[in-house]
């Protein structure tokens, strides 16, 4: 690699970051990280620092879990790459997809396809949920239902059901045929409430009106993360769900879940649809099934849909769908050794105990500072949202909220920022000091910006 001085010098100026405009990156390079233990990550000025967003979600066992660091060293010397396409496999996918099935029966789910990442899994589930109704006869169900402060990934698909707008707006116009419904949010909804179950009915009364004025036989799917990620780390109420997938229930709607964040563990459950007690037809995941090391996705598929697509022997069920790395050996190789590892540190139970400490100590930091207007989270996933003025719930400035984040980050901890939130989704590894660390690094954070 080349030395740190040509490094830092060409941070932002020949690559355009995700989620940034480029001239505000070049003004403001990034910071680089150079390496990662446990829990930690070290930057190239050699400042070690927690991290407490876990890569992005997705590294649930930490940056030294050797186990699926060995697996893909293992697996890119005896099979390094080979497509999936129809004629030909590989032994570990085969495997994985057994284990998935074993992994996700209590969410009925039983077969697998695999993707690249999140944004490859949303757009399969959303193809595989109109083509379910083209070789179930009902070919005119193309429409798509989604929440507003939703985050479903960056295709064209996945932008289309997004329901924020800084995810939208620059590429529109979208996919046709999508119906957005408010956040189950007790913090923000037109509702003129802050009772989660009043909003969770207020939501069903007008999904059910959609459902009457579009008519049911051109819905295919409502697609809804079981909490709510990048929008904001919005926890509905636990009616939410359930409601939600009685109603696809009586008028044929499909109901995907987009777990690319929530599955395996990171809410306390080890499925998000599991923690509401909802099967859903299909289900997106990623991210944190290769522990982050390796871009791996696999959308997860029930009986109900499955069987349709299995009975048919017309070319309308054949799945015209996939991607050079769908199945990666090394991918699937990383997945089943992060499954056993997952399994081994039954990471779901520190989640959920974790998260409840922290979520407490966030409170309490609520009830310090006048800049937190709101604190939400479940498990691991953790949000504080800034305000400029408590009572009108404005958002806080720009300049105020990245002064957190600079601060917090010298006091030790890197957290992110969403628009006015600080978002928090810490390894599942995290100890209960770990969780005092990142809540004294936000308490510093939070009185700088006072000033």
């Amino acid at each position: 690699m080349r030395e740190t001085n040509f490094i830092i010098e060409n941070n932002a100026r020949h690559l355009w970051h995700p989620m940034a405009h480029p001239a505000e990156m070049q003004a403001n390079p990034p910071r680089i990280i150079n390496s990662g233990e446990g829990v930690e990550i070290v930057d190239i000025h050699g400042q070690k620092v927690l991290d407490a967003v876990g890569g992005l979600w997705n590294v649930n066992l930490g940056y030294s879990c050797e186990p699926v660091k060995k697996a893909i060293r293992d697996q890119l010397d005896e099979l390094p790459y080979y497509s999936t396409f129809r004629g030909t496999t590989n032994s570990p996918l085969i495997e994985l997809s057994y284990e998935l099935a074993e992994w996700f029966k209590p969410d009925g789910l039983s077969r697998s396809f695999f993707t690249s990442g999140g944004s490859d899994s949303v757009e399969t589930c959303l193809r595989l949920a109109r083509q379910f109704h083209k070789v179930n006869g009902q070919p005119e169900r193309t429409k798509f239902v989604a929440l507003k402060k939703g985050y479903h990934g960056t295709h064209f698909g996945g932008a289309s059901v997004n329901g924020n707008q800084n995810f939208r707006r620059n590429y529109e116009p979208l996919l046709p045929g999508v119906i957005h419904l408010p956040a189950p949010f007790p913090y923000r909804n037109p509702f003129n409430t802050t009772d989660g179950a009043e909003i969770a009915a207020a939501i069903g009364r007008l999904f059910e009106d959609e459902i009457a004025f579009q008519g049911a036989d051109t819905i295919a799917a409502l697609i809804v993360e079981p909490v709510l990620g990048a929008g904001g780390v919005i926890v509905p109420h636990e009616t939410f769900l359930p409601l939600m997938r009685e109603i696809c229930d009586r008028h044929g709607i499909l109901l995907i879940a987009d777990e690319v964040i929530t599955a395996f563990g990171r809410t306390g459950a080890w499925t998000g649809s599991r923690l509401w007690g909802v099967q859903p037809d299909m289900m997106s995941t990623a991210k944190a099934i290769t522990n982050g090391y390796f871009p791996f996705g696999a959308v997860m598929i029930s009986d109900k849909v499955a069987q349709v697509f299995e009975s048919n022997k017309s070319a309308v069920g054949s799945i015209g769908h996939g991607y050079t790395y769908s199945g990666h050996p090394v991918g699937a190789a990383a997945a089943l050794a992060t499954l056993k590892e997952t399994k081994r540190l039954n990471v779901a139970d520190n989640a959920a105990a974790r998260g409840e400490e922290l979520l407490a100590g966030l409170k309490k930091l609520q009830d310090k500072h006048e800049l937190v207007g709101d604190v939400r989270g479940k498990g691991l996933m953790c949000a504080l949202e800034l305000v400029s003025d408590r009572a009108k719930k404005s958002g806080a400035a720009k300049d105020v909220i990245q002064k957190v984040q600079d601060a917090t980050y010298d006091a030790g901890v890197l957290v992110r920022t969403s628009g006015a939130n600080v978002i928090m989704s810490p390894p599942l590894i995290v100890t209960a000091e770990n969780v005092q660390t990142i809540l004294t690094a936000l308490d510093a954070g939070l009185a700088a910006a006072r000033g």
